[in-house]
């Protein structure tokens, strides 16, 4: 390989890196797009492989960036698609389990770099979870550089065998410019209209309907704001295989939640809420507490994963799976406007310590750096 350096200095070739994307969630997405504008403004030329379908909703294309589509799948006509895509690379960057899976086996004989990003847990039960875990093992012990979100997807690396295993720097991307405070207040108040949710507490969750979220715990403890008065809205913002289910729980329990399905203003919506709830099972660096905290709105979340690394002193923090527990967290919080101040003040100043996407970038370069640089002699 001819050397390559991402500063592309004089009679060297730009680095040539390749973005490997399965599908992704919301946070890997961004994450993705972030990471190619950054990469594409330093000189680097970047190919994002990933589903068409993703490419419309986060237009890596408007980056600078190349888009090939890749289905998300590992049959044999994707990996060739996506070893095609690669042929050039100096270096390949998947993210996630399965776009690393595949992109294992798109390099297979060949000698180019491959870093990865694990930015969530895959989690399945059974004959599935055996296999997931082969399919990590093989991930990591291939990988020159392995990046987690979240310390514990370090650790978890580091036991599959990584031969380097580092905690990512990852920025909550595509920050916007703040309202004024009159637009703000306009658009809260149209929001809370528009929700239901005028003379009264609104709580707000955002996720996909799947078991993962812990909506069924949700559910359990608005039963106990049945008594408050006002009453709460419980407002849930996603879409997923749940939705049937649990719309008919709260039919026939006339709980004071709505499902509105998937929303694009998720800051907007957040910024009207009283209160932000997190139900997960796990969660690296969760979007809705990265947003929630950004906006000053007080959150209760489930102590797991990378939580509480990531809101420190500046959430409320409850056990998974415990009803009782969030039902009590939010009737202490909407009685207690000093507290609810506290952590109004807490979250932004909490999100100032999040790296930047500067800073991401940097980090990632600097692998990138390291992998396709030549190493001088002693």
């Amino acid at each position: 390989m001819s050397p390559v350096s991402s500063n592309a200095p004089h009679g060297q070739s730009p680095l040539r890196t390749v973005q490997v994307l399965g599908g992704g969630n919301a946070g890997s997405s961004a994450h993705v797009r972030s990471l190619a504008e950054g990469l594409v403004a330093r000189g680097v030329r970047v190919t994002v492989c990933a589903p068409a379908e993703a490419d419309r909703a986060y237009d890596f294309s408007g980056t600078g960036a190349d888009h090939v589509h890749v289905p998300r799948s590992s049959d044999p006509a994707s990996v060739a698609v996506l070893r095609a895509a690669c042929a050039d690379a100096d270096l390949v960057h998947a993210h996630g389990l399965h776009a690393s899976f595949r992109t294992v086996l798109a390099l297979s004989g060949r000698g180019t770099p491959l870093v990865v990003t694990w930015h969530n847990r895959a989690r399945a039960e059974g004959a599935r979870a055996h296999l997931l875990r082969l399919l990590e093992r093989r991930v990591v012990r291939t990988a020159a550089v392995v990046l987690g979100t979240t310390s514990d997807l370090v650790d978890r690396a580091r036991r599959s065998g990584a031969r380097d295993a580092r905690l990512a720097a990852v920025a909550l991307p595509g920050r916007r410019r703040r309202a004024d405070q009159d637009e703000a207040d306009r658009e809260r108040h149209k929001l809370r209209a528009e929700l239901g949710a005028t003379g009264r507490p609104l709580l707000m969750a955002v996720g996909s309907l799947d078991r993962e979220r812990g909506y069924d715990v949700l559910l359990d403890a608005a039963r106990a704001w049945r008594g408050l008065d006002p009453v709460p809205l419980v407002v849930v913002a996603g879409e997923g295989p749940l939705r049937p289910g649990l719309q008919r729980r709260i039919e026939d329990e006339e709980l004071p939640v709505r499902l509105v399905g998937r929303r694009d203003e998720v800051p907007e919506l957040l910024a009207a809420a009283d209160l932000a709830l997190l139900t997960s099972r796990w969660e690296s660096r969760s979007v809705l507490a990265q947003e929630a905290l950004h906006a000053g709105v007080p959150l209760v979340a489930t102590r797991v994963g990378g939580v509480p690394d990531l809101v420190g002193e500046a959430a409320e923090l409850v056990p998974y799976g415990d009803a009782e527990a969030l039902a009590a967290a939010v009737v202490r919080l909407l009685a207690d406007p000093a507290r609810r101040a506290l952590l109004r003040e807490r979250g932004p100043r909490q999100a100032a310590t999040w790296p930047t996407e500067d800073e991401t970038v940097a980090q990632v370069l600097s692998v990138y750096d390291e992998l396709t640089q030549p190493t001088p002699l002693p």
